[in-house]
């Protein structure tokens, strides 16, 4: 069993629930310590990094984010959080599955690439909790969910400003473009018609 000097629980972990605690400068990196595993039998969630941020027109780097929050994390991965009255990792087996990979050189293969990413895991059972990557990773994100569950209630975008915008339904199946930023993604379930009554948008920018 895994003990507290045994370090990189990332790897070495051999149940899915609970916190151990490991020095936050040391070990093999996984998202709150969990262990790197593509087994998903009897997983809860899943979280799996997306380094994309060709999609952007300016100021790119988010590609290093599922590195960067990786990282980050361990510093609330060393004990139970803070002013909760329990810890969530006793309740749910949460496993890294690491990151979706795609050729960076064929830009057009990239979201059938991140979609099919997304619907090999969450087709298997567990909840999904995807670490960008610029804004445009949610296009294929939102796809491959609306393929399983149907169609979501609500379409939007992340930016950096958060927008709650309600009118009468309109058919978003007509616009050909889409973007990140300030325009709101257009038809994310075009298999669905995209018919949507409301767009939200939100994001930690």
């Amino acid at each position: 069993m895994t003990n507290k000097t045994d370090g990189d629980h990332a790897l070495l972990r051999d149940s899915l629930y609970g916190t151990t605690s490991e020095p936050t400068y040391a070990g093999a990196l996984s998202f709150m310590r969990r262990k790197y595993t593509r087994d998903l039998e009897g997983v809860d969630l899943v979280v799996s990094g997306v380094p994309l941020d060709t999609a952007t027109t300016n100021r790119p780097g988010a590609r290093f984010g599922p590195r960067a929050i990786r990282a980050a994390s361990t510093v609330m991965a060393f004990e139970r959080p803070y002013a909760m009255e329990f810890d969530p990792f006793d309740k749910l087996a949460v496993v890294d599955y690491g990151d979706c990979f795609f050729d960076f050189g064929r830009p057009e293969t990239v979201p059938s690439a991140i979609q099919e990413h997304a619907s090999g895991i969450i087709n298997q059972g567990p909840g999904l909790l995807s670490l960008g990557g610029d804004h445009f990773v949610a296009y294929p994100l939102i796809k491959a969910h609306a393929e399983k569950h149907g169609a979501p209630l609500v379409g939007g975008s992340f930016r950096h400003r958060c927008m709650v915008r309600t009118d009468k339904p309109r058919n978003l199946a007509a616009s050909r473009s889409v973007t990140n930023g300030s325009t709101p993604l257009p038809k994310p379930c075009p298999s669905r018609a995209g018919e949507c009554s409301k767009d939200i948008s939100a994001s930690i920018g």
